[in-house]
């Protein structure tokens, strides 16, 4: 797990309108991400009535509940969370290639930053220490969405 984070960047985030997928496998740890991202998006100035929380069955769903979010043309950004735990097979390898390379793919097509914060794991206690540990991935993930949503709307201005 890399601690290298970037340095926080101010950002008001009382602008901003931001989507949120959220998988309901693994749901304890996946609320857990929720809660962090959407409690510092709201300490960044994100109102309630700007955030909208859709929930899918896995992350295998996320790339479609964020295309629709996005076709909606109202999110300065997105936000996937779920989290994936090694089992016995390739399954796992198989469904976060494919959600990373759906969720990548969505946000250039419609161009609104999608943020991926579907969680890896090799297996129970790590996922526990990525949701729930001393890093606040959540709050990496929220951002992350802010900077994307600021740069967005900076370089969308017309000169």
């Amino acid at each position: 797990m890399s601690l290298a984070v970037p340095s926080v960047v101010s950002i008001s985030g009382a602008p901003f309108r931001v989507g949120i997928a959220a998988a309901r496998f693994n749901e304890r740890l996946v609320d857990a991400l929720l809660a962090q991202v959407t409690d510092c998006l709201k300490a960044s100035g994100v109102k309630a009535s700007r955030l909208d929380v859709v929930r899918v069955p896995g992350s295998n769903e996320l790339p479609v509940a964020v295309q629709l979010l996005a076709a909606r043309a109202r999110y300065d950004v997105l936000i996937a969370l779920g989290l994936l735990i090694r089992g016995d097979t390739i399954h796992y390898e198989l469904i976060a290639d494919a959600t990373t390379h759906a969720l990548q793919r969505v946000a250039l097509d419609l161009r609104t930053p999608v943020i991926n914060g579907v969680v890896v794991a090799e297996n129970q206690a790590q996922a526990e220490a990525r949701c729930r540990g001393k890093i606040d991935r959540g709050a990496e993930f929220a951002q992350s969405a802010l900077e994307m949503a600021a740069l967005k709307r900076r370089l969308s201005k017309k000169s």
